[in-house]
């Protein structure tokens, strides 16, 4: 029989929507990205305003004042000078030397020694020229005594007027062998030509002496000559009479003064310099012939505006100065700033240069510490050490 099959039907279950659910969770979301997003805004904003506290502080932040020393511009009067390099030469100097050959019989100089005009040097042996004297010398006597004899003959008509003659040529002629013998004789006998110092003598007694052979150095030092050279330029400004003033390198702490003498009268084509001499008194005899010195020549006294050398700023776009001036500050009190001021320098002396422009009689500059300062920078003054300003300075070991 057939089977029945009943079927029943059953609805189908579906999920249950889940909405409220859902918004719930979308709105927990929501609220914690909101405060995350505050959180970071108010960190944010902290750190602005950090940033900007620091930029005003920096901003109003002063530097310690930087410490200085300092100097005051002031008139001096300078007396400006041409400088050169030049060499001493002897007024009189020779290499005493003989015209004839012989042996040497005396040496009367010691090296090195002080000699008078006509002061015997050296003596060559004139034994044979001493004889020579001698027979000129009686030949001479005898002469005379024949044209004595003769004077009064011809007086009394007893004898010729050429027979007188005759005696009175014989005398003349004994006379001259004389002389020529004494001549030689002082040839032989060497002396000094003028008042000097001699050198180291290069002979030995007994020694044969060339002629022409070298004896010894005489030179003649108080006063000396002093030979330098000056540019063209400077023609105008030296003139015979200027006064002039050395040092020489081996003479420590010593000047010596004199005169200028002679000016050459040509230019030198290669170097355009002109020679100029000078007399500068030696009576120590500390200077010598050959001496190396650096010589200055006086010019006439003038007036300039000198600070130390140390604050002058070196730059290829100009030379410069800061002037320290006194500004109000913050709390109405009076601090010190510096300005740099550009400078049209003159010439300089020792540790001090002279300003034609840019600074004032009595401006306080900075004399030490300029390398580290720029305008409108406050400074601290300290004076307790102050760098060189000495016109005329002597630095050791020069």
């Amino acid at each position: 029989m057939p089977m029945s099959v009943s079927l029943s039907h059953r609805p189908l279950e579906t999920a249950a929507p889940q909405k409220p659910e859902a918004a719930s969770l979308a709105k927990r979301m929501l609220i914690m990205l909101g405060v995350v997003g505050i959180f970071i805004l108010a960190i944010g904003g902290w750190k602005v305003s950090q940033i900007r506290t620091a930029i005003a502080q920096a901003k109003a932040f002063a530097p310690p004042p930087t410490a200085v020393t300092t100097a005051v511009a002031k008139r001096e009067r300078w007396q400006p000078v041409l400088s050169a390099v030049g060499s001493l030469r002897a007024i009189n100097g020779v290499t005493v030397s003989t015209d004839l050959a012989g042996i040497i019989s005396e040496i009367a100089f010691q090296s090195g020694s002080a000699v008078k005009k006509g002061d015997l040097l050296v003596k060559l042996d004139t034994k044979q020229e001493e004889a020579q004297l001698r027979a000129a010398q009686a030949h001479l006597d005898w002469a005379k005594v024949s044209l004595d004899r003769q004077r009064s003959l011809v007086t009394d008509g007893a004898v010729s007027r050429s027979d007188y003659d005759s005696a009175e040529n014989e005398f003349q002629q004994a006379t001259a062998a004389v002389d020529d013998a004494r001549a030689l004789i002082a040839r032989k006998t060497i002396t000094a030509p003028f008042d000097g110092l001699v050198g180291i003598r290069q002979i030995d007694l007994g020694q044969y002496l060339n002629v022409g052979a070298p004896i010894v150095s005489l030179q003649s030092i108080d006063p000396i000559y002093v030979e330098f050279a000056l540019p063209q330029q400077d023609l105008d400004r030296i003139a015979t009479g200027k006064k002039i003033r050395l040092k020489a390198a081996g003479v420590t702490g010593e000047q010596f003064e004199g005169v200028i003498t002679a000016i050459n009268s040509l230019v030198d084509e290669s170097t355009r310099n002109i020679t100029v001499q000078g007399t500068v008194g030696n009576t120590d005899h500390k200077l010598r012939p050959g001496m190396f010195v650096n010589v200055d020549v006086l010019l006439p006294e003038q007036e300039v505006l000198s600070i130390p050398a140390s604050s002058i700023s070196y730059a290829p776009y100009g030379d410069s100065v800061f002037v320290v001036k006194d500004k109000p500050g913050p709390d109405g009190k009076p601090v010190k700033e510096v300005q740099q001021q550009f400078v049209k320098l003159g010439p300089s002396r020792g540790d001090l240069v002279s300003v034609l422009s840019g600074v004032a009689e009595g401006d306080e500059v900075v004399s030490s510490g300029a390398f580290k300062l720029r305008s409108g920078i406050p400074v601290q003054v300290n004076n307790s050490v102050q760098p060189g300003d000495n016109p005329n300075p002597n630095p050791p070991n020069t």
